[in-house]
């Protein structure tokens, strides 16, 4: 349990440092005096949806096997074309 929490740990500190969310944050920090209201509220929910999904995936990896992610994919897969199915 202590290797998992520390494996989630990991996870996310990799994801706020991760290159591309750096890369991001800072360009929304140069830029927040030229963007309007609009703009910068878009620029910053990019940059939060980017840093949960990044987050989420590195915590996946982090608790789960290969094999266990590569089941969730067909899982899901599999709901999504009952969906269609049922519209």
């Amino acid at each position: 349990m202590i290797s998992t929490a520390l494996a989630i740990q990991g996870a996310t500190k990799d994801a706020v440092h991760d290159e591309s969310i750096m890369d991001m944050a800072r360009s929304i920090y140069q830029n927040k005096d030229y963007m309007s209201a609009d703009d910068f509220a878009k620029a910053m929910f990019m940059y939060s949806a980017s840093l949960s999904a990044l987050t989420a995936t590195l915590v996946t990896h982090a608790c789960l096997t290969e094999n266990q992610i590569i089941d969730m994919l067909e899982t899901i897969q599999e709901m999504e074309s009952m969906g269609k199915d049922i519209e």
